[in-house]
């Protein structure tokens, strides 16, 4: 954990030991639980970087406390990018390190010939979704009920399952969204809460999410088991509808929800 007050401070490269294969295989328990069914094993991860995937770590000085990890292929007929797992150590984060490993990534695979990211991330999760959605800037293109199976995979999806937005990035130019993804777009449409509230057809909509997604799963799991249900029906309800996931909107008390706008 970095100094209280301190600004912590990294560097990012690709992992190359086999003593820094193995802490990344250590942070993926402690991030997702020792008996999370999906490490990805060392061997694995050594390979991935021989056919244009991307396995890079964040350091302090030796120390790995952060990690991104994704594969390249063909999807819809052109290169394209799925980022399978971004993890940091607890105590690093809140401090910029997700951003600045998807940055990292990003600048690889451009230089790489590479323009179009996928990976997936439970709509539940306000901390993943203010990263991706406002801060990086990509966009939503799918959701996708269980994507994972409606057993627990890990830690992170008991009680609640494994519902997943698919996002896409689109890597070039993605600098000057960030900036504009940045900005403050103020309040408004109608805010979605509970499973009882109407789905209004207004131009702007917002969808409600918890602030602490795993914080309410352990004290109240039916509090956490309503939620998904609100938010999948809104969210199947408008993306079906043509609705667009445009930002996250953070406010006072707490309050996160995701702004919806119709497309014309």
């Amino acid at each position: 954990m970095p100094p209280t007050g301190s600004a912590p401070t990294w560097s990012i490269r690709p992992l190359r030991t086999p003593a820094e294969y193995e802490a990344c295989v250590a942070l993926q328990r402690a991030t997702w639980g020792d008996d999370f069914r999906e490490l990805v094993p060392p061997a694995l991860l050594q390979v991935t970087q021989k056919i244009g995937g991307i396995v890079a770590g964040a350091f302090v000085e030796d120390r790995l406390i952060g990690f991104v990890f994704g594969l390249t292929g063909v999807r819809d007929g052109a290169l394209a990018h799925w980022s399978h797992m971004l993890a940091v150590e607890a105590g690093y984060r809140d401090h910029g390190l997700g951003r600045a490993l998807k940055r990292y990534q990003r600048d690889q695979l451009v230089a790489a010939g590479c323009t179009r990211m996928y990976w997936t991330f439970d709509p539940l999760v306000a901390r993943n979704a203010w990263l991706n959605l406002h801060h990086l800037g990509a966009r939503v293109v799918e959701y996708v009920r269980d994507m994972y199976g409606n057993t627990s995979r890990s830690r992170t999806d008991t009680v609640i399952g494994s519902d997943r937005f698919v996002v896409r990035w689109d890597l070039e130019g993605s600098r000057n969204r960030e900036i504009e993804g940045s900005r403050d777009r103020g309040i408004e449409g109608a805010l979605i809460t509970t499973e009882a509230d109407p789905l209004h057809d207004a131009g702007v909509v917002r969808v409600a999410v918890p602030p602490d997604i795993q914080e309410l799963k352990s004290r109240d799991e039916a509090a956490a088991l309503a939620w998904r249900a609100s938010t999948r029906r809104a969210f199947q309800h408008y993306l079906a509808r043509g609705y667009a996931i445009t930002d996250v909107e953070r406010r006072g008390g707490n309050a996160v929800a995701y702004r919806l706008e119709r497309r014309p």
